[in-house]
């Protein structure tokens, strides 16, 4: 966990982008991700009948539909303390256990920055 550096501004973009996404949409997460591009997806969390989807997968599945082929950051706004294990593997899965997953409070300040290969206590 790294929190003392300052946070670089795109990885600051996307923070706001989940929040806005979490608070437009009234769902309990907002994420959004960074392509090797510089494009990024934004997404809330999916809650059908027959389909749940956490925001950071969503946010991740529509990179993978829009074609990109990796991911340089994502981040999550949550009320939770850390990502998932399943937001955590879908992010590796398109950007390798190095990218970097920002998990941010509904305020937006950020609470922990994890590599998505790195296991959480």
């Amino acid at each position: 966990m790294s929190d003392a550096a300052p946070l670089d501004p795109e990885d600051r973009k996307i923070i706001t982008l989940a929040r806005s996404a979490r608070a437009r949409n009234g769902v309990p997460e907002g994420a959004a991700v960074r392509d090797e591009t510089g494009r990024t997806y934004v997404a809330g969390t999916v809650a059908l009948d027959s389909l749940r989807l956490s925001a950071l997968q969503t946010a991740v599945a529509m990179a993978v539909a829009s074609g990109a082929t990796s991911l340089e950051a994502a981040a999550v706004v949550t009320d939770a303390e850390a990502a998932s294990d399943a937001d955590r593997a879908a992010v590796r899965d398109l950007g390798g256990p190095g990218t970097p997953v920002l998990v941010a409070g509904p305020d937006g300040a950020l609470r922990s920055t994890v590599p998505a290969g790195e296991t959480q206590a």
